[in-house]
């Protein structure tokens, strides 16, 4: 069997499964986040050991110390903290990936740099979250934190020094630093000196899932693992989740249907230009060895849904109500455009002072139109994300590999679909995160030859199939071309005037 842990914003997870990714066991923790009196948030590390070495005692009792062959860490892709490499101690408050106490020094950066030649380098656009803006403000904010022995680490990272006792970085977390070139596959030693950074603040990256030591004796006792068992940094959740679900081909991408949406693809390695840039797209080192992947989402979608039930109904409308609404509106577009950028927008054209918006409400509409509207408004949204996606990779998008809360409406899968022209694949994996985390370290411990051959080990029996209708796709496309992506650039146009 194979362990995985996902160190996740809200829970920490740990979960156990067999190679044809059955969960045997998942037990969950919450991540819990506290406020220091300046507002700033922080994680606790020992906190966050406590209820991970708990988790996994959980998942692991009655089972054979001697049949788990490897365990895979993930998390939060930019949360981190400074340790000290000989004891251990933290140096610096472990910061959370959502914290915006870094902006300063992300326009710090800004000012400093030709953010297309970074791009080129790193495959990010330059944001508050990432680590080293987290790492500058550390070095304005705790300045004693920065000792010779200081060393830099993802969650996923300390938690890999807590079970193993070594250090080190994979490439997909290490490419969520600012500091690290994809194009090399090495820490930017001259861009981090240019800061006054010792590069040796990192430790040394190698490929996602790569075995980076053996269980230790005291994290034996405190976890009731075996000793000795090869620990890995498995990687950037959402990539190590689309693993999981066999989304590593040309043509298949993964969707993680929440609060936030998130797309995945999977793409040659190649030298990253000016279009690659222009796609509002993010890219890094896949799990897959020897590719890249591509990102880009929607913090609102889900979000939106969430927020549309409580402007209906003085308590929380509630999800049967709204389920109930949708079934008895027509099968055809409403007519209306939903934006949904309730919290900015993001790919293909990131902007974080973009609104919300309706458009084309008339009296006839009711609240299951507005519902609908809005799910019609995400899906929307995905298609301009494939539609530059597709011209990136350079080859169609057919299939969606669909995981997440959002799942579980019918009728918005339908409309995806519908807009889209995707077959929606529903795969029965429920905890694709943790599986994905369990799949890396065994590709890195032998277990399975590759990611394709741990892709198609993995039973997938079971998976549902969503298909488009045609005329309601011919439908959806004109209101997308003449109506959602014509309207794009006055819609902002008139906001970033305000």
């Amino acid at each position: 069997m194979l362990l995985g842990i996902d160190l996740g914003t809200t829970n920490s997870k740990a979960g156990l499964f067999a190679k044809d990714g059955k969960p045997v066991a998942i037990a969950s923790r919450p991540t819990a986040t506290h406020q220091n009196e300046r507002g700033e948030f922080y994680y606790d590390p020992e906190e966050m050991w406590k209820f991970v070495s708990s988790a996994i005692r959980e998942v692991t009792r009655g089972v054979s110390p001697e049949e788990i062959e490897a365990v895979g860490i993930t998390s939060m892709a930019e949360s981190g903290l400074l340790i000290d490499k000989e004891t251990g101690a933290p140096l610096s408050p472990f910061m959370p990936w959502f914290d915006t106490c870094s902006k300063p020094q992300a326009e710090l950066i800004r000012s400093q740099c030709d953010t297309f030649q970074r791009f080129q380098a790193s495959g990010l656009h330059l944001s508050f979250k990432l680590g080293l803006c987290k790492l500058l403000w550390l070095k304005e904010h705790v300045p004693e934190a920065f000792t010779p022995n200081a060393r830099w680490l993802s969650a996923s990272g300390y938690m890999a020094y807590r079970l193993c006792g070594e250090l080190g970085f994979d490439y997909s977390l290490a490419a969520r630093t600012y500091a690290f070139r994809i194009d090399e596959k090495a820490w930017d030693e001259p861009w981090l000196r240019s800061f006054g950074i010792d590069p040796a603040i990192y430790p040394a990256a190698r490929p996602s899932g790569a075995t980076l030591g053996g269980v230790t004796a005291q994290a034996a006792s405190a976890t009731g693992l075996r000793q000795g068992i090869p620990v890995a940094i498995a990687g950037h959740d959402h990539v190590v989740a689309a693993l999981a679900v066999g989304a590593i081909a040309k043509g298949v991408i993964y969707d993680s249907m929440g609060t936030a949406e998130t797309l995945v693809g999977t793409m040659e390695e190649k030298p990253l230009g000016r279009k690659e840039f222009e796609s509002g797209l993010s890219f890094g080192c896949h799990v897959a060895k020897d590719r890249y992947f591509w990102m880009g989402g929607n913090s609102s979608s889900g979000g939106s849904v969430e927020w549309l039930r409580t402007q209906l109904s003085e308590e929380q409308m509630s999800y049967e109500r709204l389920l109930a609404l949708l079934e008895e509106t027509d099968s055809g577009p409403t007519g209306i455009l939903y934006y949904p950028y309730l919290s900015g927008s993001g790919a293909p054209a990131p902007e974080t002072r973009a609104k919300a918006a309706f458009i084309g409400l008339s009296k006839e509409h009711g609240q299951g139109d507005i519902i609908k509207a809005v799910l019609e408004g995400t899906a929307y949204q995905l298609e301009a994300i494939r539609r530059s996606a597709e011209e990136i990779a350079g080859s169609p998008i057919e299939r969606l590999q669909v995981v997440g809360g959002g799942t579980r409406n019918k009728h918005w899968l339908q409309v995806k679909a519908d807009v889209s022209d995707f077959i929606l694949e529903l795969p029965p994996i429920p905890e694709a995160t943790l599986l994905g985390a369990a799949m890396a370290a065994g590709i890195g411990a032998g277990v399975y030859e590759s990611a394709e051959a741990a892709a198609a080990a993995i039973d997938k029996s079971g998976t549902g199939r969503v298909t488009a209708d045609p005329g309601r796709h011919e439908a959806y496309q004109k209101l997308y071309t003449t109506g959602y992506a014509a309207l794009q650039e006055p819609l902002r146009r008139y906001y970033l005037q305000q």
